[in-house]
């Protein structure tokens, strides 16, 4: 197993990597929408953070030399699932068909008082 670390996004806040490359298959770590210039979520909205959550994918994969087209799997974390439709708006932006597969959970609480944390899968 090899961590992959990429310096355009926010380092790990725990004892884990950002991502990890097993067997070809890159695990990429709940993305916060942290700006790692400011160190702070981007925005106060929805829409704000979730374009940075998956901005930060993003960031991980190229320092893997993939792209978002190399993802098969997401799980977003909603602090509230009322935000549902905006978060698919921004994710639209974020990938083209054939479309990874994808869960999508509310949860109680996010690290930080996130409103969004974004988990994915992609393979070589």
């Amino acid at each position: 197993m090899k961590a992959i670390n990429s310096t355009k996004a926010p380092s790990a806040i725990g004892p884990y990597s950002q991502a990890v490359d097993k067997d070809g298959f890159i695990f990429v770590s709940g993305q916060l929408p942290i700006d790692e210039t400011t160190g702070l979520f981007a925005g106060e909205d929805i829409a704000s953070q979730a374009k940075q959550s998956l901005q930060n994918i993003k960031y991980i994969l190229e320092e893997a030399g993939l792209g978002m087209k190399d993802i098969s799997k997401t799980t977003i974390l909603l602090k509230n699932i009322e935000d549902f439709a905006v978060v698919n708006e921004i994710y639209g932006q974020f990938f083209t068909a054939p479309f990874p597969a994808r869960a999508t959970y509310e949860v109680a609480r996010l690290p930080k008082d996130a409103l969004i944390e974004i988990e994915a899968i992609a393979k070589r």
